[in-house]
C-alpha cells in the first residue's frame, strides 16, 4: 500500500490557551483507493517532554503532584500524580527541557540522562508527541512546593521507594499514563539501570 494523504483544507478554529485546528482531508486505503473526505479537529499540542527521576543509588522515584483540569470532571481526583514534564519551546532540544523542567518542577539536578521512548500520547484527536527520559538524580534533597508563579504552577514534590510507587501504580493511585508507562519501564530495566548508573 502506498500511505499518502491530502489536506483539503485547514483552519484554525480555537486560540486559548491551546490552540485546536480542523481538518478536511481524504488518505488512502488499505484494500486500495482513496476515503472519502473526513473532517477531524485536531488538538494542538506540540512536542514535550516528561522525565523520570531516578536516585539509583537509594532506589527512589521523584514523584509530583499537581491540579490538573483534564481530570476536573472526577472532582475527587483532579490532583494527579505525575512525573516532571514540559512542553519544548522553539529553539530548545528535548534534552535542553529535561534539565529545565527537572530544576523548575521539581528542584533537581540531572546528573545523567537517557532516553526511554518517544511517542503520541492520544493521537486520535491531539498532536502531542512525547520524550520521555529517565534522568539520574540524587533524591537526599527532593521535597517541598515547586514551579513557576508566572506559569501558575503549585507542585508538590516528594521521593518515594521504588516499591511504594509500584504500588501505587497497581493500587490505581496513579492515573496519568505517562508515568504508568515510566514506572513501568523502570520496573523492567531497574537493575540493568543501577549496573549502568551506581
Amino acid at each position: 500500500m502506498d500511505k499518502q494523504f491530502k489536506v483539503l483544507n485547514k483552519e484554525s478554529v480555537y486560540q486559548g490557551f491551546f490552540r485546536v485546528e480542523k481538518y478536511r482531508l481524504k488518505h488512502t486505503l488499505f484494500g486500495g483507493g482513496w476515503s472519502t473526505e473526513i473532517t477531524r479537529e485536531l488538538f494542538m499540542r506540540g512536542s514535550c517532554v516528561a522525565v523520570l527521576l531516578y536516585d539509583p543509588d537509594a532506589d527512589k522515584v521523584v514523584l509530583i503532584e499537581q491540579f490538573r483540569a483534564g481530570a476536573l470532571l472526577n472532582p475527587d481526583k483532579a490532583w494527579l500524580v505525575e512525573i516532571v514534564a514540559g512542553a519544548i519551546e522553539e529553539g530548545e532540544s528535548a534534552e535542553e527541557v529535561a534539565y529545565r523542567e527537572s530544576l523548575e518542577e521539581a528542584g533537581c539536578e540531572i546528573q545523567q540522562l537517557l532516553l526511554i521512548s518517544e511517542f503520541y500520547t492520544t493521537p486520535g484527536g491531539s498532536s502531542e508527541r512525547i520524550s520521555l527520559f529517565c534522568g539520574k538524580v540524587d533524591s537526599s534533597e527532593v521535597g517541598g512546593i515547586h514551579g513557576l508563579d508566572h506559569e501558575d504552577e503549585d507542585i508538590l514534590v516528594s521521593a518515594v521507594d521504588f516499591d511504594q510507587a509500584y504500588r501505587m501504580l497497581e493500587k490505581g493511585e496513579i492515573e496519568s499514563a505517562i508515568p504508568i508507562i515510566a514506572i513501568q519501564w523502570l520496573a523492567l530495566n531497574r537493575q540493568k539501570l543501577k549496573l549502568q548508573w551506581v
